[in-house]
């Protein structure tokens, strides 16, 4: 029985490492592929957050080229508005100047021919009833001329009855086209053409 029972234990020996052979084999596939899964999961997570990382370069480069497109509208903004502010002031200053009358004509006979009817009266600022009554002689028109402050740079001529009424100012004229100016007075101040200050 000895020797059966060596056999029979020899026998248990071999079931046992047969068994521990799996076993550890099967250890070991399993931490395989626990590393495989493991080295996927940083792989994927790694990938997501470069991906996230690339996304909010993206997102604050738009940010900052619109923040910076909207300073550079804001400053052309800006110097489109000195630029039209200082027209204006040069054409306020034609009022003082001794060709204001030969202008006052042209306006005046500009706006008769645009009002259709005969006028009643005209009107200009305050500062300029007597040039535009001198200008007035040069017409050979015989209309009064009243003061109205709210007219500057020009005329403004009243239908007889007072239904109807025309403006012709050179600040009227320089709002009329200031569409049609902004994107060359935008493009000379970008180009650097004319100084913003002057």
């Amino acid at each position: 029985m000895s020797q059966l029972s060596a056999i029979l234990e020899t026998e248990v020996r071999s079931q046992i490492e047969a068994i521990r052979a799996e076993a550890a084999q099967r250890a070991q596939s399993i931490v395989h592929e626990a590393q495989q899964r493991a080295e996927a999961l940083v792989a994927s997570r790694k990938a997501a957050l470069e991906a996230q990382l690339q996304s909010g370069i993206v997102r604050a480069r738009s940010a900052a080229d619109l923040e910076s497109a909207a300073l550079r509208l804001g400053g052309a903004e800006a110097n489109m508005s000195k630029a039209f502010a200082q027209a204006e002031q040069q054409l306020l200053g034609l009022t003082q100047s001794p060709q204001y009358r030969e202008i006052l004509v042209k306006l005046i006979l500009e706006a008769k021919a645009a009002l259709g009817a005969d006028p009643e009266v005209v009107e200009v600022h305050p500062d300029e009833v007597a040039t535009a009554q001198q200008a007035l002689l040069g017409t050979g028109l015989n209309i009064p001329v009243q003061a109205n402050p709210a007219v500057r740079s020009g005329v403004r001529l009243v239908a007889r009855g007072g239904r109807s009424a025309i403006a012709n100012t050179l600040l009227g004229r320089l709002e009329r086209t200031r569409d049609a100016l902004a994107p060359q007075i935008a493009q000379l101040l970008s180009e650097g053409s004319v100084p913003a200050g002057q």
